[in-house]
C-alpha cells in the first residue's frame, strides 16, 4: 500500500505545530496502524530525519497508552479496539490518513503525537481507592457476597483503560465517561462504601479543576470508547453524586 500521511508536528508544549506531509510505501493490510508508523520511522532515521513521536506501550489494547486521532476519529475508523489493535486492511491504497494527538485543554501536548494525560491520575487519586482493613482481624474478600449484576456491572466498568477517547471525542472534552467508570466500579460493590461519599465528591471536584468540560448528553465518548464503557456509569454517578450532596 502507497499512502500520504498528513501528521501533526510540534517540538515542544510551547512550540507551535504544523500538519508536514509524508509519503510512504510498502505497507501490508495485515501491519497494525503502530507499526505502520515504525516503518515511516525506520525511513525518518534513515534519512538522518527527527522520528514521529507517539505513545505506545503493550500494543495489546490493555495499557490506553496509544491515543491518536486517525482522520478526526479517537483511535480511528474500527470500533472496539485501540489504535494499537487497528489495522491497515482498514484503509485502501492511496489513502491519505491525517494523525493527531488528542485535543483538550486538560489533555496538553507535550510533543509531536504525546499528550500529557496526568490529568486522569489526578482523579484517580482523589478517590479511586477503597479502605482495607489491616488489624489482623480482616476478612477475606472473597468471603463477601456480591449480587452478580452489580459484580458484572463493577467489572465493565473496571475495564475502563483510560485511553482518554472519551475526551477526544467529545465536543466539550469532558470526562465525565472516565470518572465515572471509576466511580462506579466501586459504587456497586460492598467495598466501596466506605468512601462512597467522599469518593465521587472529591473525583467529580478534580476532574472539573482540571479543566475538562461538562457533559454533552450526545454520546459520542460511548461509541468511540475501546472498551464500550456504557452511558449508564454517567447516570450512576450522578446519582452517587446527588446522594453525597444532601448528607
Amino acid at each position: 500500500m502507497k499512502l500520504t500521511l498528513k501528521i501533526w508536528r510540534q517540538k515542544n508544549a510551547k512550540a507551535k505545530g504544523q500538519i508536514v506531509d509524508y509519503k510512504i510505501d510498502g505497507i501490508e493490510p495485515d501491519m497494525s496502524f503502530l507499526e505502520m508508523l515504525d516503518v515511516l520511522n525506520e525511513d525518518l532515521v534513515a534519512k538522518g530525519e527527527e522520528p514521529v513521536e507517539f505513545d505506545h506501550d503493550c500494543r495489546e489494547g490493555i495499557c490506553g497508552m496509544c491515543s491518536l486521532q486517525i482522520n478526526g476519529e479517537p483511535h480511528g475508523p474500527d470500533r472496539g479496539v485501540t489504535t494499537c489493535q487497528l489495522h491497515m486492511r482498514k484503509f485502501k491504497d492511496g489513502d491519505t490518513i491525517y494523525i493527531e494527538p488528542f485535543r483538550a485543554k486538560a489533555f496538553p501536548v507535550i510533543k509531536d503525537l504525546i499528550v500529557d494525560r496526568s490529568a486522569f491520575d489526578r482523579i484517580q487519586q482523589a478517590g479511586g481507592y477503597i479502605s482495607v482493613n489491616t488489624s489482623g482481624n480482616t476478612q477475606d474478600a472473597n468471603a463477601i457476597p456480591v449480587n452478580k449484576h452489580d459484580a458484572d456491572k463493577a467489572f465493565d466498568a473496571a475495564t475502563c483503560i483510560g485511553c482518554g477517547a472519551c475526551v477526544a471525542a467529545c465536543k466539550n472534552a469532558s470526562a465525565m465517561l472516565f470518572t465515572s467508570a471509576k466511580v462506579s466500579q466501586f459504587a456497586l460493590l460492598p467495598q466501596g462504601q466506605i468512601e462512597a461519599t467522599d469518593r465521587v465528591l472529591n473525583m467529580v471536584r478534580q476532574m472539573d479543576e482540571e479543566g475538562f468540560g461538562n457533559c454533552t448528553n450526545t454520546g459520542a465518548c460511548e461509541v468511540e470508547c475501546p472498551k464500550g464503557i456504557s452511558l449508564e456509569n454517567i447516570a450512576r454517578m450522578n446519582r452517587e453524586y446527588f446522594k453525597a450532596s444532601i448528607k
